[in-house]
């Protein structure tokens, strides 16, 4: 696959899986670890994530809160990405990210995958790649686009059979509902188009989400 140019201010559509299909998140704080990660490594340093290590190295209980280490450095924070809509599977992930620096997303996921990679093989005891090979990105080259695609991200765990289109956790849904005021995702360039009604963007996207997953079953009865 043919390496994408990511453009500074540019939407791109981020996805991977676990090498032979295998999952990438097999408990709870598997995902947890993951969106610690997807916070405090979006930065072009690595402190944030240094000083979670030192914490967790000297006996804090749990996995250290991100906002706590994050307000220690809000001031200084300088974001590789920003982060649209997420969606986390038991074997694959889905982002939309906008580019905020050169190279930005390239460091990103470069960073995110390794962390997240050393994590699980040390704690599940093996060794090697986890993802299949370097992440696939689409260019969202149209808003009308990039609309219809945040409905694919946040709903995604529903395309896949995985939960119902509101019972998920481990996506950025519940922020676009405003059931949930994360600071990981940032929604208004959406939201902003549907007047910040989150009622409006529900309609849209289970219209849409449903489009999705009945593509998808169908697509187990066609023979290529």
């Amino acid at each position: 696959m043919r390496k994408t140019e990511f453009a500074n201010e540019e939407y791109y559509h981020i996805y991977n899986r676990g090498v032979d299909k295998r999952e990438v998140f097999g408990h709870a704080n598997d995902y947890e670890r993951f969106l610690l990660g997807m916070d405090l490594l979006n930065d072009e340093d690595d402190g944030l994530m240094l000083l979670w290590r030192d914490l967790h190295k000297n006996g804090a209980a749990g996995l250290p809160k991100v906002q706590p280490l994050a307000s220690q450095r809000l001031n200084l924070r300088k974001p590789l990405v920003d982060i649209i809509a997420y969606c986390l599977n038991p074997n694959h992930y889905h982002f939309i990210l906008k580019q905020n620096k050169d190279k930005g997303i390239e460091k990103f996921m470069q960073k995110l995958s390794t962390s997240h990679t050393m994590y699980f093989n040390k704690k599940y005891q093996r060794s090697g790649a986890l993802f299949q090979g370097r992440y696939k990105s689409i260019h969202i080259d149209s808003n009308e686009y990039l609309l219809y695609l945040s409905c694919y991200v946040n709903a995604n765990h529903f395309i896949h059979g995985y939960n119902s289109v509101e019972d998920w956790p481990y996506c950025s849904y519940p922020d676009y509902l405003g059931k949930r005021n994360g600071k990981l995702c940032g929604k208004e360039m959406i939201l902003g188009q549907f007047d910040n009604d989150f009622s409006q963007y529900e309609k849209y996207l289970n219209d849409n989400a449903l489009h999705f997953k009945e593509k998808k079953e169908m697509e187990k009865y066609i023979l290529e």
